[in-house]
């Protein structure tokens, strides 16, 4: 009774897929997460709206742009301005928590399951939720990390401690001309460790992730495995979706479920699909809440 007076119309439509879902991660033996962009926007980190506004109205004022991700794009004509915007940028998307509980939503699911993540975002969320490291694949970066520019050498750096101190000394936003990061190598500019094309730097972490993404996969991709994904959309499919449905369907054990509100699946994987076209920051409280 409960349940059934949170949902809303959608979710009451969503209900039984909700349940099945739920049996079918009590039954698996393994959990593959799949998140894009999405997982993040559920938990709050939105880009646009009143949240850009908090933050970036002068940045908004003086140059022009009106979200975070143009922002990002934007030919800032000096070093000193463009780490001014990135600097905040990335300490309001990085290095502090996002407004919902999501990500903490669902580590709470899957805690006690093998699992593991491979994901497109870069801010950080599952770690910060209580996902263990050595389960994440983080393959397009992390704000988190600087690089340098060229780059030198397959490298990166945490960034944290500089990130921090170019938010606490910038004045008309622009950081003083010292705090300007510059590769401890070679003295190119740092850039940020965010794969945008051939100069994205895959360092030590990157590929032990990666090689052990390809472990878990090897070790459970013939058992009860569920392929979990959430807020992947179509920059990058080849990354999350279509392996997830080739995947699903080379093992006919195997299920694919998709929390997004244009989820669907291909044809030839429809049986062993589930579709819920809801918001995942309201599923996943109702599949901690299943009996």
């Amino acid at each position: 009774m409960f349940l059934q007076k949170a949902m809303s119309k959608s979710t009451k439509d969503n209900s039984a897929s909700i349940e099945k879902l739920h049996a079918v991660l009590q039954e698996a033996d393994a959990v593959i997460i799949g998140a894009g962009a999405g997982l993040s926007t559920a938990a709050g980190f939105t880009y646009s709206g009143e949240r850009f506004e908090k933050n970036f109205a002068d940045f908004e004022r003086k140059y022009g742009f009106h979200d975070m991700y143009s922002g990002g794009f934007y030919p800032f004509p000096t070093p000193e301005e463009r780490w001014g915007y990135w600097s905040r940028f990335i300490y309001l998307n990085r290095y502090q928590d996002p407004p919902k509980s999501t990500y903490a939503d669902l580590f709470a699911l899957v805690k006690d399951k093998n699992y593991f993540v491979i994901t497109t975002n870069v801010d950080h969320c599952f770690q910060k939720a209580g996902f263990d490291k050595k389960r994440l694949f983080y393959t397009q970066g992390d704000y988190g990390l600087f690089q340098c520019s060229e780059p030198c050498r397959q490298e990166t750096f945490d960034n944290e401690e500089q990130v921090r101190e170019m938010l606490h000394a910038q004045k008309d936003m622009r950081i003083p001309t010292e705090l300007v990061p510059r590769c401890p190598h070679c003295g190119k500019p740092m850039t940020m460790n965010l794969r945008a094309d051939d100069r994205f730097a895959e360092d030590e972490g990157w590929h032990a992730a990666a090689e052990r993404y390809e472990q878990f996969l090897g070790t459970y991709m013939d058992t009860r495995i569920l392929f979990l994904e959430l807020g992947v959309g179509y920059n990058t499919p080849v990354i999350i979706k279509y392996p997830f449905w080739q995947m699903t369907a080379q093992n006919p054990r195997a299920t694919y479920a998709c929390l997004n509100p244009e989820a669907h699946a291909p044809r030839e994987i429809e049986k062993q699909a589930l579709c819920i076209r809801e918001d995942i920051a309201t599923v996943l409280p109702l599949l901690n809440a299943q009996p």
